[in-house]
């Protein structure tokens, strides 16, 4: 398949937005003997049990989610153990975070790096979390058991509720496993996922930002690549290897399996596959659907993010302070900022639409011949739900990406009001101390990366921004208000309500603090609008008919069941990506991104010197790295040509959550980790594109030759299985 009208074609045969090729879907371990055949034709040198096994160690024993504490089954990035110590890599943009907390002025990590050279030097992250799968087991009979088509949709949700939490209780083994059950398909299938999980997790090291994010948000989302885009962490146990929470008689983990790294040649055509725990996909989603992704939540989500990330740019640039405080916020902003607009742009380029109705077309040419009539009642459901709520999706993002996540102090005011209004309760009394006492440790957080000028600016400009865009039948009262009175000059606005809230400084709040007034509280100026703005979020998500929501759910439910009878025999389908770690297998490839280019399919070190523009940030080399390139001190990691490997790209199925996932060859190792897509192919979340789709990932080589010779960090070296 050479050509797009022709994965139209296929679309149209299979009724699906894509077509069989071993190199696409996100598959479920415990399910991989499915796959075996097309693995070994891919060039995969092992067994499915050398991959998920529940009574043997295996290398799923070496994968590794990254979460918060309190949300054990969502993993913002993966990780893999790469010695028998419990040392762990993933990316640098994932440990970007954790460097921006433990950074000063004085000890500047996002700018110097980190790096322990002892074990007594790693830093401690309270609420950083280590997800290791212990088992899958398909729990679809019992949990269907208890369902039936006459149930409302509340019912139904009630009885998976129930007899999931049943499932998952029974399998926690007396609270030393995390377990809970998870639907797949839409809600047609369901699986039992058991973890295991540490919270004692340390940092290791890191390579300045001016190489773990090299290329910044111009080479994001693009190929090629030269970012070292890679960080080290630690998972510890207690002494006797259970999880515990931080402390220092805590020892490192010592793990079930751990991936030797190599170092050797990777060719063009070698077998690669990825494992780890992608976030999101929505390969079923209709054209309807599609219509509000592309509309509604890319393009608004990417035009106000705009305003915010111009503002963060030059606040950033201007000062060294604001510029640590803000990374991690401006990372965060930024990746989807991107993403948004990248995916609306392939979308188009590809036709995505077009495919979509082909599939609808002939979805409804089978359903017509189906004794049960909801598979034919499903996509009128799901025509009606979609455009019953069209302007509550664009009201919800304005109100979210606008008002409630894009300035901070909005939202930051209403949860310190509602945690202190709880602290009043007379049911919550013996809590009251404890509750005060979190809400001052949560404000000196938050006031740590913070800054008022900062905050006023952005404030102002998304007010503006959300009010002269945003349909004024869902707009806030707040605003409106504000709006008219200041004929829309929202930085003078905004100037009054910082100049008389409690929340504009850490020190007026500090002093608040000290004698908390719930009165004055509801008074504040901040409070009042943030109030208003959530007020507006809770009644604009209340707005469509729960007739119409349960008409929705149930069809997108019925039209992917009836996808999966369609396709039963022909091939199996893989289930979307929900943060449920999975296995995606293919090779290193080259690709011809459009007519008259073709790109490699690895990338140098000589690449990084030839992009380097000291004008910018995003394009800055160190020095030390620089001289060590003219010098030729690339130690043992070059390849055949002399060169030191900086990048290379798979046709590997990846999406979010993926980040930091291991590259894995076809004799188990870890070649690279998985830290970026390609534009060309953004429309892979929703429909994957198999002559385009590339995963991009940082080169082992590069990994181990910047911890080597550019940071001299022999004692991580001396703990890891480098094998060529």
């Amino acid at each position: 398949m050479k050509i797009r009208t022709l994965v139209v074609v296929l679309a149209m045969t299979l009724l699906l937005p894509n077509a069989v090729r071993a190199d696409e879907g996100m598959w479920l371990l415990s399910l991989l003997g499915k796959n075996y055949q097309e693995m070994q034709k891919a060039g995969f040198k092992l067994t499915p049990e050398d991959i998920y096994n529940v009574n043997q160690s295996c290398l799923k024993d070496a994968i590794v989610g990254l979460g918060n504490d309190g949300q054990p089954f969502w993993h913002f990035c993966t990780g893999e153990i790469i010695s028998t110590q419990g040392l762990m890599s993933t990316n640098h943009h994932c440990g970007y975070g954790k460097l921006q907390e433990h950074s000063t002025v004085e000890h500047d990590y996002l700018r110097d790096g980190f790096w322990a050279y002892s074990l007594d030097q790693e830093l401690p992250n309270p609420g950083l979390t280590a997800s290791i799968l212990v088992r899958i087991e398909d729990v679809t009979k019992e949990v269907k058991g208890a369902l039936n088509d006459a149930m409302s949709e509340q019912e139904r949700q009630k009885a998976i509720d129930e007899i999931s939490s049943k499932i998952a209780d029974a399998n926690t083994e007396g609270g030393k496993y995390a377990a809970k059950v998870i639907p797949m398909f839409n809600g047609n299938q369901f699986f039992l996922f058991v973890h295991i999980i540490y919270k004692d997790v340390r940092l290791v090291g890191a390579p300045p930002s001016s190489m773990g994010k090299f290329g910044g948000d111009t080479d994001n989302w693009s190929w090629p690549r030269h970012t070292c885009d890679f960080s080290l962490f630690r998972i510890y146990t207690a002494p006797d290897g259970s999880p515990a929470e931080y402390a220092k008689d805590n020892v490192p983990l010592k793990p079930k399996h751990h991936l030797p790294v190599s170092s050797g040649e990777i060719h063009d055509g070698d077998f690669a596959m990825v494992m780890g725990f992608p976030g999101t996909t929505d390969r079923f989603l209709t054209s309807y659907g599609l219509e509000e992704t592309m509309n509604i939540t890319n393009k608004l989500r990417y035009e106000i993010r705009d305003v915010k990330i111009k503002i963060l740019r030059e606040e950033m640039a201007a000062d060294q302070a604001t510029r640590i405080k803000y990374a991690s916020k401006y990372a965060s902003c930024s990746n989807y900022w991107k993403y948004s607009n990248e995916q609306n742009k392939a979308l188009k380029a590809l036709n995505t639409m077009e495919v979509k109705k082909n599939v609808e077309k002939n979805y409804k040419e089978w359903a017509s011949r189906q004794t049960n009539s909801k598979y034919l009642r499903a996509l009128e459901l799901i025509e009606k739900g979609y455009a019953a709520r069209k302007e509550i999706e664009a009201a919800n993002q304005y109100i979210v990406e606008g008002l409630l996540t894009g300035p901070e102090l909005l939202l930051q005011a209403v949860r310190v009001y509602n945690n202190l209004n709880a602290a009043e309760r007379p049911d919550y009394a013996d809590y009251r101390e404890a509750i005060i006492e979190g809400v001052k440790k949560k404000a000196a957080d938050f006031y740590k990366d913070y800054n008022v000028a900062t905050e006023k600016r952005v404030m102002a400009g998304l007010l503006a921004h959300v009010y002269s865009h945003m349909d004024a039948t869902y707009m806030p009262e707040f605003l409106l208000t504000a709006g008219k009175k200041y004929k829309g000059n929202f930085g003078e606005y905004v100037e009054k309500l910082f100049k008389k809230s409690i929340f504009s400084t850490e020190e007026s709040f500090a002093k608040f603090m000290d004698k908390p007034d719930l009165k004055k509280l509801a008074k504040d100026p901040i409070y009042l609008a943030g109030q208003s703005a959530y007020e507006k979020y809770i009644e604009v998500n209340q707005a469509l008919p729960q007739e119409t929501a349960d008409g929705l759910e149930r069809g997108i439910r019925d039209f992917t069941d009836g996808i999966l009878q369609i396709n039963d025999g022909k091939r199996f389908l893989c289930p979307d990506a929900n943060s449920t770690i999975r296995l995606t297998y293919g090779n290193v490839m080259s690709y011809d991104p459009r007519d008259g280019v073709s790109y490699h399919y690895y990338t140098t070190l000589r690449g990084v010197i030839e992009k380097e523009d000291p004008e910018s940030s995003e394009f800055a080399i160190p020095e030390r790295l620089k001289k060590l390139y003219m010098n030729k001190e690339f130690g043992t990691y070059t390849n055949s040509r002399g060169e030191l490997p900086t990048c290379f790209i798979t046709n590997n199925d990846i999406t979010g959550g993926n980040s930091g996932s291991p590259v894995i060859n076809a004799h188990g190792q870890l070649i690279g980790l998985a830290f970026d897509g390609n534009s060309e192919a953004m429309s892979g979340d929703i429909d994957f594109e198999e002559n385009l789709q590339r995963c991009i990932c940082l080169d082992s080589r590069y990994m181990l030759w910047v911890i080597d010779v550019y940071a001299g960090a022999k004692n991580l070296i001396a703990e890891m299985e480098i094998v060529k």
